[in-house]
């Protein structure tokens, strides 16, 4: 994995020859695995390279003596670039500590980063093992499971912290799952977040029903809204858009005024294509101002009072044709 990362075959002798040099190896995986950037890779090693032979000059042995030595090493190499001022203390002490302590916590079972505290996961002390699920059986990616965190967390809060009159999970039933998913929705999420919400629901439901919290299976009694494919594309736009489309048409030549009276077509009446494709000059009645539209749905026909508006453009465009 180190030869992915660093070209120089000395480089990679000097990493795998530290003392700590398999967790070096293991720490470069974990971060190709969380998709770090390779420039974030070239970056963090390096740092945590250096705090290894630090931390072994100073006697370290073994990896669960390393923790002693952070803010050691932090302290030496903000003593380091003490003379840069442009670059603040906090901003360096973070760039050091951080990968020395991330490192840490995948090397070192048990390990607490000393900045900012993990996020609990929802349900933890009912469902312990829930997320271990998510990744073991059902093979889902971090992010997928930050999805799940993230849906349940508003659960829990939505349980405990709303006053719902719920003292466990065990009192759950479908009158309160439904009335979350309706509060949910009603937030002005969107239909495919909500959906999601309702998905990750299920899953919870169904595992708790598994591991015997549950006495029921409750997955079935939490609906979601339907999402069709491009529901989101506006039925209609407004007028002012309406205009702009009419004022980008060139009028000044013959395909410009054709388009024009197809748009207008369109507009004035709410014809399919294929109907403007059949008209001819034949269908429209200039005496009684009708235009017939022969070529409907279902082999009807329908004839409409025809407009100036339309009128005029239809001749212009046919005088032009003719021209042509």
């Amino acid at each position: 994995m180190l030869e992915e990362y660093f070209v120089k075959p000395a480089t990679v002798d000097r990493l795998r020859g530290s003392w700590m040099g398999a967790e070096i190896e293991t720490y470069v995986v974990w971060l190709v695995e969380h998709r770090y950037k390779v420039r974030c890779i070239w970056s963090r090693v390096p740092i945590v390279f250096a705090f290894g032979e630090f931390a072994g000059a100073r006697g370290a042995t073994a990896i669960s003596e390393l923790p002693a030595h952070v803010e050691a090493f932090v302290e030496e190499r903000l003593a380091h670039h003490h003379h840069d001022r442009r670059e603040p203390t906090r901003s360096i002490a973070k760039e050091v500590q951080g990968p020395v302590e991330q490192m840490l916590s995948v090397v070192l079972p048990g390990f607490e980063p000393s900045g900012r505290r993990h996020h609990r996961q929802p349900f933890v002390d009912i469902a312990p093992g829930f997320f271990d699920y998510l990744v073991d059986e059902r093979g889902l990616r971090p992010a997928s499971v930050l999805s799940y965190r993230f849906h349940l967390d508003h659960f829990e809060a939505y349980l405990y912290l709303r006053r719902v009159d719920v003292h466990s999970i065990h009192d759950l039933s479908p009158t309160i799952l439904s009335a979350f998913v309706v509060e949910r929705a009603g937030t002005g999420l969107a239909r495919s977040t909500v959906r999601e919400g309702a998905g990750v629901l299920r899953v919870f439901l169904r595992y708790a029903h598994r591991q015997g919290i549950l006495a029921s299976d409750l997955s079935s009694a939490v609906g979601w809204p339907q999402v069709y494919r491009l529901s989101d594309i506006p039925r209609s736009i407004s007028w002012a858009d309406v205009n702009r489309v009419l004022a980008g048409v060139d009028r000044r030549t013959a395909a410009g005024r054709r388009d024009y009276a197809i748009l207008l077509l369109l507009i004035t009446y709410g014809l399919r294509g294929r109907e403007i494709v059949a008209l001819t000059l034949d269908d429209i009645d200039w005496k009684r101002e009708r235009l017939a539209v022969p070529e409907r749905k279902a082999g009807h026909s329908t004839a409409f009072p025809l407009s100036a508006v339309v009128g005029e453009a239809l001749l212009d465009s046919s005088a032009w044709a003719a021209q042509d």
